[in-house]
């Protein structure tokens, strides 16, 4: 994967995010790729799984074009240059369409209005700042975009669980919740939310998994096989 030298770089939160989609959906959209890594490794689990890769950084979107190119997926993925919280006219005249993808993911942006430490760069900053109203309107934007039985998957900051799952509450059903932890014994530092477009189902609250062993070092064996290509994320 290509990444830019300065500011927001891809880690293991993309990964999780590729790896936790359903193998039997065949659309996928990237909501704010970056440099195409969550959707790329989603493609590499699924040979038959067509991708949008949607962001308006065009920096960020010239990566993920030479992301796709170099990983062989030219006629399996293609980038669109869309704001995610622009209205839905606009996404539509962007090209992206409405009630089109069997799977919609995205890694947004997570640090609250006035807290944290925004990075100088722009790039970092605009890929890290983000207040409860905006994160709705991606959620919005992920529902208009989702078919009908569409997944949605979100990956998060804990901290921030409460907006994200009042959003999606809003708007799907058959919530769930799988907080991630660094260690055995510590406390959620992320979740991935899943809803289904159309569902009315009850939220499943699931057990937390650590990523880490106890000695905080190694990877627990299912994550490191996340984190090495050869399994997907089951849950």
């Amino acid at each position: 994967m290509s990444q830019p030298r300065h500011g927001f770089r891809a880690g293991l939160d993309s990964v999780l995010l590729g790896a936790a989609t359903d193998a039997g959906r065949k659309t996928l959209l990237d909501l704010g790729c970056g440099v195409g890594t969550a959707a790329l490794v989603a493609l590499s689990h699924q040979q038959s799984l067509t991708a949008v890769l949607a962001d308006q950084n065009t920096e960020m979107l010239a990566l993920a074009q030479t992301n796709i190119a170099e990983n062989a997926m030219v006629e399996r993925a293609n980038t669109l240059a869309v704001d995610v919280s622009a209205k839905g006219a606009v996404r539509l005249a962007a090209g992206l369409a409405d009630n089109a993808f069997a799977t919609v993911i995205a890694n947004p942006p997570f640090f609250a209005d006035g807290a944290g430490t925004l990075a100088g760069d722009a790039g970092r900053a605009g890929a890290r700042h983000m207040d409860a109203e905006a994160l709705d309107l991606w959620v919005k934007t992920a529902a208009g975009c989702a078919a009908g039985g569409g997944e949605i998957i979100f990956i998060y900051p804990a901290e921030s669980l409460t907006p994200l799952l009042n959003a999606f509450d809003r708007r799907f059903g058959a919530l769930t919740v799988l907080p991630l932890t660094p260690r055995p014994g510590a406390a959620a530092s992320r979740v991935l939310v899943r809803g289904i477009k159309g569902s009315r189902a009850p939220l499943t609250l699931l057990a937390s998994r650590a990523l880490h062993d106890d000695s905080g070092r190694g990877f627990q064996p299912a994550f490191d096989a996340i984190f090495r290509g050869t399994a997907r994320l089951d849950w």
